[in-house]
């Protein structure tokens, strides 16, 4: 009798030939990304506009900031336990928190954003800072792996990842990579310089194990990833440097190394010093489209000196949220952007 040859050690060869397995287009492809997860996901730099992003409201999880909790030795609430502080010695004014987060939350909104709220922990007053909770790149999102780890067990950020992660997949948004092993590394610390050139920051919060593992993301991308050592305490590089158009970079020199504004200026970037009345508030502000971007209302003379640039600015008041130790940069994680 006459063997088949779907009978044959042969078959799956003769099938694959016709039907061979495909890596291109790419992962980040427009095409294949609405193929497979509905919709294009990710940024392409940090200035194109806003269409979708992540925020969490402040809320009952502050009620643990309490007045008791004051130092006057740092003229601050701090609990060493559960690795939190608010720099003021009365308990955190929620309402008026409340206030100014959904003041930017309306303008985010009427610049055309799509804001998408995620759960926090109630141990955990540090929910509303969602910049540290992933590094968004091109097709989907690295997950961060969060320093403070708090006492006892379930206090502190260590614990944030697990709710950025229900989330980002309730949505639908492609996950690239989790930060694992001894990794350390936080959303503040990540941005994209250019298309093909992003930077991050190596601190006590992002350690060289952490940006070997954004490393390999990028690499797959084609980019190119700095490693920018910050000075002192420094935490996040949003602190020393925010994109604010294709060319232009608000920057706070006094936390970034000698050499890096020269690497600004090789990538063809004007880098604007924010006023030094106001640098360590205005540094921390967001790009809602190339060119336009929302401020702290207590930056005055830096808004006035990038809009000499032709940068719009809009400015709202975050001086009650500032106490918690971040700012607007800090409370908004772009999920989407457009190329533009």
């Amino acid at each position: 009798m006459e063997g088949k040859i779907r009978d044959s050690s042969a078959y799956y060869h003769t099938v694959l030939e016709r039907i061979p397995p495909k890596a291109k287009p790419a992962f980040e492809d427009y095409e294949m990304q609405r193929r497979v997860w509905g919709r294009r996901w990710g940024v392409y730099n940090d200035v194109g506009t806003i269409k979708t992003i992540l925020m969490h409201r402040p809320g009952d999880e502050l009620k643990r900031m309490t007045a008791d909790k004051y130092d006057p030795s740092i003229d601050a609430l701090i609990d060493d336990e559960e690795q939190w502080y608010f720099r003021s010695d009365k308990a955190p004014d929620i309402p008026a928190m409340q206030a100014e987060h959904d003041a930017l939350v309306k303008i985010l909104r009427d610049n055309g954003a799509e804001v998408v709220f995620v759960d926090g922990a109630v141990t955990d007053p540090n929910s509303m800072f969602t910049r540290d909770m992933g590094m968004v790149v091109n097709g989907g999102i690295i997950i961060s792996r969060m320093g403070p780890v708090g006492k006892p067990f379930g206090t502190g950020r260590r614990g944030e990842e697990a709710f950025i992660t229900q989330k980002v997949a309730e949505i639908g948004m492609p996950i690239l990579h989790t930060i694992h092993g001894e990794g350390l590394m936080e959303g503040g610390s990540f941005c994209y310089l250019t298309e093909k050139v992003a930077a991050i920051g190596l601190s006590m919060r992002g350690n060289i194990e952490g940006a070997r593992q954004v490393r390999s993301v990028l690499e797959s991308q084609g980019t190119e990833l700095i490693e920018v050592p910050l000075v002192g305490f420094s935490m996040h590089i949003d602190g020393a440097i925010v994109m604010i158009d294709h060319d232009k970079a608000l920057i706070n020199v006094e936390r970034l190394p000698y050499w890096f504004t020269g690497k600004l200026h090789d990538l063809g970037i004007e880098a604007i010093q924010a006023d030094f009345r106001d640098s360590k508030v205005a540094v921390n502000c967001i790009a809602l489209k190339p060119g336009k971007l929302v401020m702290d209302k207590m930056a005055p003379w830096s808004a006035e000196k990038i809009a000499a640039r032709g940068v719009e600015v809009i400015a709202t008041p975050y001086a009650e949220c500032r106490k918690h130790g971040g700012g607007i940069h800090c409370s908004t994680l772009p999920l989407v952007r457009e190329r533009e």
